[in-house]
């Protein structure tokens, strides 16, 4: 057995846009699921996004605190960013949101883990990386947040504080509560840990990417 997920894409009849949103469109696909299963699913049609999971010299993690409207929290997440400029590669993608949310730049960038936040309701896959070596932007290098951006807060907190908060319950944000257990989950396994794989690597699961 191959412990992988697989593409197995079904065919699908019709597609139609139901609601063409401001960001994301809400789309129904009928699917032909099998020989005389036919049935209707809607979801979020996702640009896609990436993460990224920022580690210092003293084993602190970059976390920013942010106001999400949907909940009506401040949650601690660590920064993140749409896959929505043309022709750019995620790995720089997620370069530039963290010189914006946070105003830093990382010398090492590799890819950590991929995740589908909610594959029943969304086509949504976020890249999630790994940055270390990492330096604070200065000078005419530096970037001002505005609008809703200028109210983040930036942190550099403890790996296993992090970690020990997700744990009780009071980091919520499910992209970083998934970097922060996997960063944690690789420094236990050790040797047994497998190689990050490399910034660039293939992304096929990005939607509309292939």
């Amino acid at each position: 057995m191959s412990l992988a997920d697989r593409p197995a894409p079904r065919p699908v009849a019709e597609r139609r846009t139901v609601h063409p949103g401001m960001v994301w469109d809400i789309v129904r696909d009928t699917v032909d699921f099998a020989p005389g299963v036919r049935f209707d699913r809607e979801y979020v049609h996702h640009t896609g996004a990436v993460a990224v999971l920022a580690v210092d010299a003293e084993d602190r993690v970059l976390l920013i605190r942010q106001y999400r409207h949907p909940v009506g929290h401040q949650l601690w997440e660590i920064p993140a960013g749409l896959l929505d400029v043309a022709g750019e590669g995620a790995h720089l993608g997620a370069l530039r949101e963290l010189a914006e949310e946070t105003g830093h730049r990382a010398g090492r960038l590799e890819t950590l883990l991929d995740l589908r936040p909610s594959p029943g309701g969304s086509d949504e896959v976020i890249r999630v990386y790994l940055a270390t070596e990492v330096t604070e932007l200065t000078g005419d290098d530096g970037y001002r947040r505005t609008d809703e951006e200028a109210e983040i807060e930036i942190a550099w907190v403890p790996l296993d504080e992090a970690v020990a908060a997700a744990l009780r319950g009071e980091l919520t944000n499910g992209t970083a509560l998934a970097a922060l257990l996997a960063l944690h989950a690789h420094r236990t396994l050790g040797a047994q840990a497998p190689t990050l794989r490399a910034a660039d690597a293939p992304f096929p699961e990005r939607p509309g990417h292939a």
